[in-house]
């Protein structure tokens, strides 16, 4: 009986030309398994160097992005007693096309590790611990000097 069954689960007879085509593409596809387990092995290798490349260039990927983003930060120094404004991230749902974000002044009473800053506000006395990328250095309107008063005259027709 042929190895060849029909669809429907009857034997049937392959003429001898199919019949030995048929055993050569078989016998292909039943190699040795030490072959098979070996080209197995490399494509699992192959696999893990590529997730190594991957993880690597995430990581290189990483740096340039925090190395942008730290070069962008600007550096504050602030002092204790210094007056600051503080950046208002409170969500408004319509804010005015010229309203300021900056609130205060406050004045820094206490700097923490790691940017965190204890400010209290000049109006109220309320005392908040805030983040200290969320302050600028507020400058108060310059006192008036002697000024210098020199009257403009029309000039005289030269002549």
């Amino acid at each position: 009986m042929s190895p060849f069954w029909l669809v429907y689960g009857k034997p049937c007879r392959l003429p001898v030309e199919l019949e030995h085509k048929a055993y050569w593409a078989i016998e292909a596809y039943n190699m040795d398994m030490s072959v098979a387990e070996q080209h197995r092995k490399l494509q699992l290798n192959e696999l893990d160097e590529i997730r190594n490349d991957a993880y690597e260039s995430s990581r290189i990927y990483k740096e340039k992005s925090k190395a942008f983003h730290d070069k962008m930060i600007s550096r504050k120094s602030f002092s204790i007693g210094q007056k600051v404004l503080l950046f208002n991230s409170h969500l408004w749902l319509f804010p005015g096309k010229f309203r300021s974000r900056w609130v205060g002044p406050f004045v820094i009473t206490n700097i923490f590790p790691h940017g965190a800053m204890e400010i209290q506000s000049a109006k109220t006395g309320n005392m908040f611990k805030v983040n200290g990328h969320r302050l600028k250095p507020y400058y108060e309107s310059f006192a008036e000097h002697d000024v210098e008063v020199v009257p403009l005259q029309k000039p005289s027709s030269l002549g």
